[in-house]
């Protein structure tokens, strides 16, 4: 009897053994790793601004943002007065000197800054005011352009041209403007030209920039030397024409 339970418990084991071994599932072939997308150029988004008419919502932003700028300001004793030459490919180059003064006791803003710069065609005033916690605005920038051939750059400070730009602009917002446009009815936008034109004209004033400026129009208003292309002469001057001859200007 011991024997065939054995014999009959070895053939059990015989039986069940390829039960178990078929349940054993069979090692897969490792997954092949899926292609990673192709690196992207993010999205350029490009803003253009309706400078020529302005939505209502704009307008009223614009004009509320003008009000902000203090009538009567009181600066700090300190102020710095820079000058410098800039250059663009294909325009002309253009000299500029700049005034950058701060703000104190104004709840908005902190720096007034004014910039007359002048190129062969025209010259430009800029008068910017930076915000002091720039949580929504950041600055307001206010512009004027008089034709060079008209007067010169020095003209601007003592008459009170008429804006002809003025530009808003917000923090994590594009930026909102309003400019003089030819051949277009800006009727409804008289107000914001002639209160950003108030502006200008009492910071001409109060900033006192006739006599910050005092050495610098000079060098402002000349006009940049161009470099001569007539081949040297052989022949050395005449005693008369040496004598005669002034010296050439330093550089500035």
């Amino acid at each position: 009897m011991f024997k065939t339970k054995y014999i009959v418990g070895f053939a059990m084991v015989f039986l069940v053994a390829p039960v178990f071994a078929q349940e054993v599932p069979a090692p897969t072939a490792p997954a092949q790793a899926e292609p990673k997308p192709a690196t992207q150029t993010p999205p350029v988004k490009v803003n253009i601004l309706n400078v020529c008419a302005p939505s209502d919502t704009e307008k009223q932003e614009i004009a509320d943002a003008l009000k902000k700028v203090p009538k009567r300001a009181v600066f700090s004793p300190d102020f710095e007065v820079t000058r410098g030459r800039t250059s663009v490919p294909g325009a002309d180059a253009a000299r500029y000197i700049r005034l950058r003064r701060e703000l104190t006791g104004d709840p908005v803003f902190n720096v007034v800054q004014y910039s007359l710069s002048a190129d062969p065609k025209e010259t430009q005033e800029v008068l910017v005011f930076k915000a002091k916690d720039p949580k929504d605005l950041l600055l307001i920038s206010i512009e004027d352009n008089i034709s060079a051939s008209a007067a010169p750059p020095g003209t601007a400070l003592q008459t009170d041209t008429p804006a002809s730009h003025v530009k808003v602009e917000r923090f994590g917002k594009p930026s909102i403007a309003l400019a003089r446009c030819e051949n277009a009815d800006q009727s409804s936008y008289e107000s914001i030209f002639s209160d950003s034109s108030k502006v200008m004209a009492g910071y001409r004033k109060s900033l006192g920039l006739t006599g910050m400026f005092r050495s610098e129009l000079a060098w402002l208003s000349a006009a940049p030397k161009e470099s001569s292309t007539k081949p040297a002469s052989a022949k050395p001057p005449s005693t008369k024409t040496a004598k005669n001859a002034k010296p050439a200007p330093p550089e500035p």
